[in-house]
């Protein structure tokens, strides 16, 4: 499996999500996904700036990163 930075933005929802619930919740979240596509999470990393987290995963290929 090859690693893959990726990053993304919270939507409002997500954001009031994360308010509410804390960190957890989202990186849970993020697992799942990773996770259903055969990859695992190695990091997952929240910022200030243009983008909201950085997460580092072990994916199977770019169809499974996209």
């Amino acid at each position: 499996m090859s690693k893959y930075l990726l990053h993304g933005t919270y939507t409002e929802e997500g954001l009031k999500g994360l308010l509410q619930e804390g960190g957890s919740k989202r990186r849970q979240a993020a697992e799942q996904v990773v996770q259903s596509v055969g990859g695992t999470v190695e990091a997952y990393y929240f910022s200030f700036g243009n983008k909201d987290f950085f997460l580092i995963a072990d994916l199977p290929d770019n169809v499974s990163a996209t």
